[in-house]
C-alpha cells in the first residue's frame, strides 16, 4: 500500500498492509461514556485508542476524554509544538484509520475554514510566530521579581503606616498578578522551545513563587482551550450554576427545571463582589486538594514552603494580625484583577454544551479581543489577544498583534465576526451579559 497524504498535507505510513478502517459513525460510539468507555480519536485520519494513556497524559486525562469520539487534529497541532516527540506515543496507540470513503472532515466541520486555517498556521510558523523573544520574556521576569522585592522593601524601610502599607500592597498584588500571566506562558510552552525548560520554569514561578501546583492550574486550563464555554467540559463555566446562571441556553434550560440556587436576576449586581471572593477559597483550597490527591509531593512541599517563606518575610516587619490583612487584602485586589481579565472576553460570547464544532468555529464563538494598548498588554498579560491565543495557544504573546490581521482577514472571509472592544466595554459587557441571561433564567422558571 502505497504511503497515505493526510489532512495536514503531511505524509502518512499505512498501519499495515490491511489496517482496520472506521467510519464516523463508529467512532462517535467510542466517546467515554458507552459501557465499555473506551475512548477513540482522530488525528489526521488516524485512528487511536487513548482509553488508558489518557492518565498517563501529560496535559490531562480530561482534555483527551473532551475529544472521545471525535477529530482531535487541529486540538492536537495546537497543542503540542514538538510534533516529533508527541508521535512517538501515539504510534502505540494507533488502531487503523478513517475508511476511504469517509471524509477527512466530519459532517459538521466547515471544510473550507479548516482548510485556509491550516494554510494560515503554516503561514504563521513559515513567519516565525511561534518563536519566542527571550529578551522580552527576561523583563517580564525582571520586573515581576523588582515589584515582589519592592512589597517587601517598602515595609521594611518606611514601616507600616497607612502609606507604606497600602503601597507595599499594591506592589504585592501587581507582582503576584504579573507572575500569574508569566506562568500562563510558561504553562502554555510559549517561552521556551524545549517544553521540559518550560514546566521547570512553570513549577518555580507559580508554586515557588504564588503558592499554587503548576499539574493543578495545567490541568483546568488545558480543558479550557480545549472546549472554550462548553459546559461540563470547561471548568472555567463551573461556576453555574451554583453561583450564576451563564448563557441563554443553559439558563433558559435551568429555569424550566425551576432550579433556582442564587436569585441570577440579580447575579449582574452581585457579580463584582461574589465571583472575586469566592475565587478565593477555591484557589486556596483546591490547590491542597488536587496536589494530595495526585500524590503532586514535590508541588505540595513548594506550596506550603511559599506559605512558610511569606509568613517569615512580613511577619516581623507588622505582626501576624497586620500580615493577615496585608495578605488577604492583596490576595482579594488579585482575585478582582485575575476575575475580570479573564472573563471579560468569554462570559459575553456565546455559552452552551459542546456541540463537536470545528476548531477554529469553537475558538472564535467562545472568545473576543480587547483593543491594543501598552497598558492593555500588560494589564492583562497580552490576553487582550484572547483570539489569537486561543487559536494559536502555544505561541509567544509577543507575537499575538503581528498574526491579528490575518486572522481577521480568516474571519472577513467566512463571514465569522471578529469582536475587539475597549477595555471598558469588555468589563460592562460582563454584566450586560449576566443581566440578559438572568432574565431568560427569570422568564423560563416563571412561565417555562
Amino acid at each position: 500500500m502505497a504511503p497515505q497524504t493526510g489532512s495536514t498535507g503531511k505524509e502518512t505510513q499505512p498501519v499495515s498492509t490491511f489496517p482496520r478502517l472506521f467510519t464516523w459513525e463508529e467512532i462517535r460510539t467510542h466517546n467515554g461514556r458507552g459501557q465499555d468507555q473506551e475512548q477513540w480519536l482522530v488525528i489526521d485520519r488516524k485512528v487511536y485508542d487513548v482509553s488508558k494513556f489518557a492518565k498517563r497524559h501529560p496535559g490531562g486525562s480530561r482534555v483527551i476524554k473532551h475529544y472521545a469520539g471525535q477529530d482531535a487534529t487541529d486540538a492536537f497541532i495546537a497543542f503540542h509544538n514538538d510534533k516529533s516527540l508527541v508521535k512517538k506515543y501515539l504510534k502505540s496507540l494507533l488502531i487503523g484509520e478513517l475508511a476511504p470513503d469517509q471524509p477527512s472532515f466530519e459532517s459538521n466541520k466547515k471544510q473550507s475554514l479548516l482548510e485556509d486555517f491550516r494554510e494560515l498556521r503554516c503561514t504563521i510558523e513559515k513567519m516565525g510566530l511561534l518563536m519566542p523573544n527571550y529578551i522580552f520574556f527576561s523583563l517580564i521576569f525582571l520586573h515581576f521579581l523588582v515589584l515582589d522585592a519592592a512589597s517587601w522593601l517598602v515595609v521594611w524601610y518606611f514601616g507600616i503606616s497607612l502609606v507604606p502599607f497600602l503601597v507595599g500592597i499594591a506592589f504585592f498584588t501587581i507582582a503576584q498578578i504579573q507572575m500569574g500571566w508569566f506562568q500562563h506562558d510558561l504553562g502554555h510552552c510559549s517561552v521556551f522551545r524545549k517544553p521540559r525548560w518550560n514546566r521547570f520554569l512553570q513549577i518555580v514561578v507559580i508554586t515557588a513563587l504564588k503558592g499554587a501546583p503548576a499539574s493543578w492550574w495545567n490541568h483546568l486550563h488545558n480543558q479550557h482551550h480545549a472546549k472554550p464555554n462548553c459546559f461540563r467540559k470547561d471548568p472555567d463555566l463551573n461556576m453555574h450554576p451554583l453561583l450564576f446562571s451563564l448563557g441563554k441556553s443553559l439558563s433558559v434550560e435551568l429555569g424550566k427545571k425551576k432550579k433556582k440556587f442564587m436569585p441570577y436576576n440579580y447575579q449582574h449586581k452581585y457579580f463584582f463582589l461574589l465571583a472575586p471572593l469566592a475565587l478565593i477559597p477555591f484557589f486556596q483550597l483546591s490547590v491542597f486538594y488536587f496536589a494530595i490527591k495526585r500524590k503532586k509531593w514535590l508541588e505540595l512541599f513548594l506550596t506550603v514552603l511559599f506559605n512558610i517563606r511569606v509568613c517569615l518575610m512580613y511577619v516581623p516587619l507588622m505582626g501576624f494580625n497586620n500580615f493577615m490583612v496585608y495578605y488577604w487584602l492583596a490576595r482579594y485586589l488579585e482575585s478582582n484583577w485575575f476575575i475580570w481579565v479573564t472573563q471579560m472576553n468569554h462570559i459575553p460570547m456565546h455559552i452552551d454544551y459542546d456541540k463537536n464544532k470545528d476548531w477554529v468555529s469553537t475558538q472564535l464563538h467562545a472568545t473576543c479581543n480587547v483593543n491594543q494598548s501598552l497598558f492593555n498588554d500588560w494589564f492583562t498579560g497580552h490576553l487582550n489577544f484572547q483570539i489569537e491565543h486561543h487559536l494559536f495557544p502555544t505561541m509567544p504573546r509577543h507575537n499575538y498583534w503581528k498574526a491579528a490581521p490575518l486572522v481577521k482577514s480568516l474571519c472577513d472571509k467566512h463571514g465569522i465576526e471578529y469582536k475587539s472592544k475597549t477595555l471598558l466595554t469588555a468589563f460592562v459587557d460582563i454584566l450586560h451579559s449576566l443581566k440578559d441571561s438572568g432574565e431568560h433564567w427569570l422568564e423560563a422558571y416563571l412561565h417555562g
